[in-house]
């Protein structure tokens, strides 16, 4: 179990997986057909259908299956998918990483068993009873029924798993859109929680999906009438499109997690998380460090630190460089010219990215560091690969200040180093984030290496927070006046 793993023992997971596969972080699965998104390796994926339609219609089936079940069979049918998630975590890995050629292959096996293990399941459904001198209520967690979810290229099979696993908790059927860039891996994800649902006695099909996601079946799932819960994990389009749909809807949206760094902090270890965090699935997870603040009198022995954990520091020139690679102008719709990501460089190992400036390092170094304005790309846009900016700050109340406009109000996650309590308390009051790591590499505050359960489905944006079974139930009153109360 993934409870309270150790930077020491996330390491030698790691090197477990690297020692058994011997595979490269971009490692090539074998497909009879390239990203094939209704096979794999001649088998059929169980769940693909072609319209959207008639995803949703065998969705609705298995949830009416599942309804008639017990607590207790639903149980079982989660153990099932928490046992073939373990069983084929290398596979999924491997898989996400050749489609989308975004990540690591390690550290997404890593990802996969913390779905496994901490995502939760039926336990997270507690009824409440009420009494009092008119009677007994009754309140318990009911399921909607056919759930409709759009997940992430980032994080494709991950979070298509552990969605799955709390929304069956909750009683429910899925029908799936996923990101066209990781529709082989989505798909995968699909049909392994079919097969281990069938395996433990559920019906053959609870989890759908359709074989050419667009934004066209994305709509028709929106509009349908048995999709009556939407969950939307990815960008801020999607998700303002989930929630104009008219219906209940349940938004994660993009981040750009700060850190603060005061001279209190431990300053060795400080720059260890960070970089830990910041590099862990190459800066997918949208938890994951984005830009660092740090108190100016300390702002050299972190950068020392860094450099000392994987970093290779870039100068001015180099960062103003780099950044007209990862990010490119476009022309939106009124006309305006605004900055996206590269999507050649999004999850792609660092020195693969300093490569594009003429820069050659070799495997170990993990992370691009570099000293920047507050103004600069690096600090104000989510880049979501290994590059990290840097600014020197006076003091606590510049440091706060900026770092909660480099958030931009996203209200997802910060971070901060420092043992001054009356510091981490006022930033964690200003920033107002869903998630908010003290003194530990991002990745704990989902539960890997630090307590608390796992999500990949993080909902600021409509209030949900770390999402779980119960997120997706809808509360059911039963009222008995006068009567079942027995003292």
């Amino acid at each position: 179990m993934l409870n309270n793993l150790t930077e020491a023992q996330v390491n030698e997971i790691v090197a477990r997986v690297v020692s058994e596969y011997k595979k490269g972080s971009s490692a090539p699965i074998e497909q009879s057909k390239p990203w094939d998104a209704t096979q794999y390796k001649g088998r059929k994926l169980i769940g693909i259908y072609d319209t959207m339609e008639q995803a949703i219609e065998v969705a609705n089936a298995g949830y009416k299956a599942i309804r008639a079940m017990s607590v207790a069979e639903r149980e079982k049918i989660i153990t099932s998918i928490r046992n073939l998630t373990r069983a084929e975590a290398q596979i999924m890995a491997e898989l996400g990483v050749a489609e989308t050629k975004m990540g690591r292959v390690d550290h997404k096996y890593a990802k996969h068993v913390l779905v496994a293990d901490k995502t939760p399941g039926t336990e997270d459904i507690v009824e409440e009873a009420r009494t009092g001198d008119h009677g007994l209520t009754l309140t318990e967690m009911a399921p909607f029924g056919v759930v409709g979810a759009i997940s992430p290229s980032t994080n494709p099979s991950e979070t298509v798993i552990c969605n799955s696993i709390g929304m069956i908790a909750a009683g429910n059927g899925v029908v799936f859109n996923p990101h066209p860039g990781a529709i082989a891996t989505s798909n995968y994800a699909i049909d392994l929680v079919n097969r281990a649902v069938y395996a433990a006695g559920g019906p053959r099909v609870l989890v759908a999906s359709v074989v050419k996601p667009t934004l066209d079946t994305a709509s028709v799932m929106y509009k349908h009438p048995s999709i009556k819960l939407l969950v939307c994990t990815g960008g801020p389009g999607v998700v303002h499109a989930v929630l104009s749909s008219g219906k209940k809807a349940i938004g994660a949206g993009a981040g750009n997690p700060p850190v603060i760094v005061d001279d209190t902090a431990d300053i060795e270890k400080a720059a260890k998380d960070i970089i830990d965090g910041c590099t862990f699935d190459n800066n997918l997870p949208c938890i994951a460090e984005k830009e660092v603040f740090v108190f100016d009198n300390v702002a050299d022995r972190l950068i020392s630190g860094m450099m000392k954990n994987g970093c290779y520091k870039l100068t001015r020139e180099q960062a103003d460089k780099l950044a007209k690679v990862v990010l490119v102008e476009k022309t939106d719709k009124n006309g305006k010219t605004v900055k996206i990501v590269n999507r050649d460089c999004v999850g792609r190992d660092c020195r693969v990215i300093l490569e594009k400036i003429g820069i050659s390092v070799g495997p170990e170094i993990r992370c691009a560091i570099a000293e920047v304005p507050f103004e600069h790309d690096f600090v104000q846009e989510e880049l979501m690969m290994p590059i990290l900016g840097i600014v020197r700050v006076r003091d606590i109340d510049e440091a706060i200040d900026l770092a909660v406009k480099a958030e931009h109000g996203n209200r997802h996650t910060a971070h901060m180093h420092s043992k001054n309590i009356d510091n981490l308390t006022a930033f964690a009051r200003a920033v107002e984030t869903t998630i908010f790591v003290k003194n530990a590499p991002s990745y704990a505050g989902i539960g890997f290496g630090g307590e608390g359960h796992t999500t990949f489905t993080i909902a600021g944006p409509t209030g949900e927070g770390i999402t779980s079974a119960r997120s997706f139930t809808r509360k059911r009153r039963c009222v008995m006046v006068d009567s079942f109360r027995i003292i």
